[in-house]
């Protein structure tokens, strides 16, 4: 069996995560997407992110009528920083038998370098990367060759469209009271509307 973590911060989920979820599916052939909300993650430690389990429920909503995809709440139990090669090491564990993926974006895969234990992220998963807006394809590429000849290590890029919509961009508009409903999945913005989030 074939599965995919996606982490993320996911504040909040939105219709482009579950685009690339799908797109990953297809493409590489996987029988399961592990939605990964993050809990403490150390690269966000001074910016203000809403609360981890709210953001589970989030995804949760988002993903509920999908039967390829889970969720997990092991990084939002964590109390300590979240990091992605103690995740990764603890699902190899648990679930030996299991083909891991890891699915990053462009802009996670820039800074790389700066992750905790690269080389026991690359060793515990076949890693993915999709590119995102704010860096082209020809950019995404020429830092995948680097860092594969850097570990030697290979890394799958996900072929697919550059999905304009960000977590951030939802978080603005709603606060200036923009309609968002089209970015989101179904039943999310009920929950973000519910307890006011964004405002």
């Amino acid at each position: 069996m074939k599965k995919a973590i996606f982490g993320g911060t996911f504040d909040p989920i939105h219709k482009g995560h579950v685009l690339i979820a799908y797109e990953a599916l297809s493409i590489l052939h996987l029988d399961k997407i592990l939605f990964m909300p993050a809990g403490n993650p150390p690269n966000k430690i001074n910016k203000k992110i809403t609360d981890a389990h709210i953001r589970y429920d989030l995804v949760k909503k988002a993903i509920e009528e999908e039967s390829q995809f889970e969720i997990s709440d092991y990084e939002i139990n964590k109390k300590e920083n979240s990091y992605t090669y103690e995740t990764l090491e603890f699902f190899s564990k648990y679930e030996s038998n299991i083909e891991w993926y890891f699915l990053i974006g462009g802009d996670s895969l820039m800074d790389l370098d700066n992750w905790k234990n690269v080389e026991r992220i690359l060793d515990n998963c076949k890693l993915v990367v999709y590119s995102r807006a704010g860096f082209s394809v020809e950019e995404v590429l020429k830092q995948k060759r680097r860092i594969e000849k850097k570990f030697n290590n290979k890394i799958i890029f996900l072929d697919m469209p550059i999905i304009d919509i960000s977590s951030t961009g939802i978080r603005k508009s709603i606060k200036k009271g923009i309609n968002v409903d089209y970015s989101l999945p179904s039943g999310v913005e009920g929950i973000i509307n519910k307890l006011h989030l964004y405002k």
